[in-house]
């Protein structure tokens, strides 16, 4: 079931989706950014396997990079914008009770979505 989606600031490809956990592929393009957004019903675990970006969790700015493991816990908000000269990827792994597009709660966008 791999459904791909592009986006205004990449793509995401779902790899795995049933009732315990959904899991994605996500690509950011240089100098882009998804919303800084929450989530009331999910938490979500990142591996950055590709680039380099900045990492924004309830405010807090780090770095991150190909090798790291980011884990959001519900109701954080958080956003990853891609700081580099090449694609930022990462997959994603969703656990919680539900994992629909319409458990994002945004609060930052770039994109004309809030």
């Amino acid at each position: 079931m791999n459904y791909k989606e592009e986006r205004p600031w990449g793509n995401f490809e779902n790899l795995l989706d049933n009732d315990k956990c959904k899991v994605k592929r996500i690509v950011i393009k240089p100098d882009q950014a998804p919303s800084y957004q929450y989530h009331f019903k999910r938490s979500e675990v990142w591996v950055i396997v590709e680039g380099r970006g900045e990492l924004k969790l309830n405010g807090n700015k780090t770095y991150i990079e190909a090798g790291n493991v980011v884990k959001v816990p519900v109701e954080v908000k958080h956003q990853i914008r891609n700081t580099g000269t090449t694609d930022l990827v990462f997959i994603e792994v969703q656990l919680g009770s539900y994992f629909g597009e319409d458990d994002i709660v945004r609060l930052e966008d770039n994109y004309g979505r809030v």
